[in-house]
């Protein structure tokens, strides 16, 4: 008596499927590969002979099925296993297990565990490894206090498995648990365990510990590296990446996509841009280019380092994309400032059939925020609350504050946010205050700031910025008071920096900067620039210095902010072929962004500033940004 066989094209998975008494499906690729031999073949049917399914036959079939993640055919093949008498089979349970746990069963997996008579080690590691990969992580770790508390000797992939689920919870206590056994019985040095080990240790903040553990590996693979690499980017540790980088080199370490991934995360952090093409030309060289995680990274680098049309380059020649590569594109172009590139790609995602998340929302408010574009932020907006695919979430609301805030619409943003669906942040109340200093809103900015005090009781910043309302405003009384009352909190502020890279060092400004070794030839070339922007009738913007001072003493403090300096230094320091780029902690003011227009005519050089919000581009005597900030 044979097995019938019936084929039917499946839609969605192009699979064929099979019917034996009743429902079991298969696909003729499988019969093809098992070399059964067709007795009879009608159409769409076809007949095996019994005999041919043997215990190899069907695990041979099962694997497959695990390979393509093919639920349906995979559970008709356990109804063979169990007709056929093969599920008191310790082997073939295994196989079932892998199969149920890569299709997302953990449920049925345990199942067959549990049914199981006589148990393997590859049936527990099978089981964890299958918790882990589900993100059941604390089934994982349960079902390995078991497996220790039987007696089961484990191996190191009982280790690692165990190790991944712990790296998924940061549970240092138990990583140092499973670190301790795996000392005991000598699998420490083992490439698998000491990954695994390293991962939790970094993902816990413990990167000493971590680099021990590197250290102890006596055969690192790819992954380990990358492992180490990650681990601190994850910890801010962006200069160490860079030497670990040049050591990998040094001993020939094969670089993966995940690796490049973390060196461009440390040159996008550091804003390095020559760091960034020669890792750029190393990816083209690895062949890496066009990997979408590494283009991504590619496309966040060139835009953090000022260069919005390289980053523009690399995602233009990425042929196939997905929503994170568009996502990063429109965010750079939200960052520098191109609010109308960036609405372009949002409507364009949408035409090659991509459809906007949280994030892409997010970076085409914040584009809206920087260029004072209300109406098109309410709609983007609306637009959001509209879509049942995204929850909007506090950060949308914060965007949307900023949109209004920063339009003089202060009185609209505090409605949102008293009627907004979530508790609101310092952030929000920190924009919202911004904006009442730049649009004079003494009345908000008194609630807003009385919310950061009990939000940020130890940001000095938040009394600084509430100083400057009063200020901006003559009300020089309550400045005292405000600045008072930051001595008597012992509060801290953020003293404000620029810094520039030149011969391959940062050099970095405060202002009325006295220590930097070159500063007499700063302030000498300072001079000068000032010297030809009073041919042009260049006149300083005395407005933006909230001393309650002289106006000629105003003029001396703002000629010698931070960034000012960084420029002239740039002057002397950098060839006069390339933009003079200055980062600074704070936002520009206004005097140092007129500053920066004049002076980019004068001496024909094109700037980039970026400020703790956004770039600026200055040339010819204009800003990128249009003179809103």
């Amino acid at each position: 008596m044979g097995i019938w066989f019936h084929y039917h094209l499946c839609q969605r998975t192009k699979a064929l499927t099979l019917a034996c008494s009743g429902i079991y499906f298969a696909t003729r690729a499988f019969c093809n590969k098992l070399n059964h031999r067709i007795v009879h073949k009608d159409k769409n049917l076809v007949r095996v002979e019994r005999d041919l399914i043997d215990a190899f036959t069907l695990h041979e079939l099962l694997q497959l099925c695990a390979k393509r993640r093919s639920l349906l055919v995979g559970k008709s093949c356990h109804g063979l296993a169990i007709h056929f008498g093969l599920v008191t089979d310790t082997v073939t349970c295994n196989i079932l297990i892998n199969l149920y746990a890569k299709c997302g069963q953990n449920d049925c997996a345990r199942r067959v565990f549990d049914a199981m008579s006589v148990r393997s080690i590859v049936s527990w590691n099978t089981m964890i490894a299958g918790y882990t990969h589900n993100r059941e992580d604390v089934e994982a770790l349960k079902l390995f206090s078991r497996m220790h508390r039987e007696g089961t000797q484990m191996t190191e992939f009982t280790l690692s498995s165990t190790l991944c689920a712990c790296a998924a919870k940061y549970a240092i206590i138990e990583c140092k648990q499973l670190h301790t056994i795996a000392i005991k019985l000598a699998l420490d040095s083992s490439s698998f365990v000491g990954t695994a080990v390293l991962d939790v240790y970094a993902k816990c903040n413990m990167i000493k510990d971590a680099c021990w553990v590197f250290e102890k590996i006596p055969e690192k693979t790819s992954v380990t590296w990358s492992s180490l690499f990650a681990g601190y980017v994850q910890n801010g540790l962006h200069e160490e990446v860079l030497y670990l980088f040049q050591s990998a080199q040094r001993e020939g370490i094969q670089l993966t996509e995940f690796t490049v991934s973390s060196i461009l995360s440390t040159c996008a952090s550091l804003a390095l841009i020559i760091e960034g093409t020669q890792v750029h030309a190393v990816i083209v060289k690895h062949g890496f280019h066009r990997n979408l995680f590494v283009a991504t990274s590619l496309v966040d680098v060139y835009a953090r380092c000022g260069q919005i049309e390289k980053s523009y380059e690399v995602f233009a020649d990425m042929e196939q994309k997905n929503v994170v590569l568009w996502n990063a594109m429109i965010a750079s172009f939200s960052r520098h400032a191109h609010s109308w590139e960036a609405m372009i790609l949002f409507e364009k995602m949408q035409q090659v059939g991509i459809f906007p998340n949280e994030v892409t929302y997010l970076s085409i408010l914040s584009a809206c925020s920087h260029t004072g574009l209300v109406e098109e932020g309410r709609h983007y907006f609306n637009l959001l609350l509209s879509d049942w695919t995204v929850e909007p979430n506090v950060l949308h609301y914060s965007c949307m504050v900023d949109v209004l805030g920063r339009s003089g619409k202060t009185d609209e943003a505090w409605k949102l946010l008293d009627k907004m669906p979530f508790e609101p942040t310092a952030s929000m109340w920190g924009s919202l205050l911004g904006s009442c200093r730049i649009h004079k809103n003494i009345r908000l900015a008194r609630i807003a700031a009385e919310q950061l005090f009990r939000l940020e009781p130890e940001n000095g910043g938040n009394h600084v910025l509430l100083s400057n309302v009063y200020a901006a405003s003559g009300n020089w009384e309550n400045v005292v008071v405000a600045r008072k009352r930051l001595r008597d909190t012992g509060a801290k502020k953020e003293m404000g920096s620029s810094w520039i890279k030149a011969k391959g060092k940062i050099h970095i400004f405060v202002a009325g900067e006295r220590e930097h070794p070159g500063i007499t030839d700063v302030h000498n070339k300072l001079e000068e620039i000032y010297h030809e922007m009073r041919k042009i009738s260049h006149r300083t913007n005395t407005q933006c210095d909230l001393h309650d001072v002289h106006a000629d003493q105003k003029e001396e403090l703002l000629k010698h902010h931070s960034e000012k300096l960084a420029f002239a230094f740039g002057l002397i320091s950098l060839p006069p072929n390339i933009p003079i780029t200055i980062y600074k902690n704070l936002r520009i003011c206004g005097d140092c962004h007129s500053f920066m227009k004049a002076v980019s005519c004068i001496t024909e050089r094109q700037v980039i500033v970026r400020d703790i919000n956004r770039f600026h581009h200055f040339k010819d005597g204009s800003c990128s940004c249009g003179d809103f900030w």
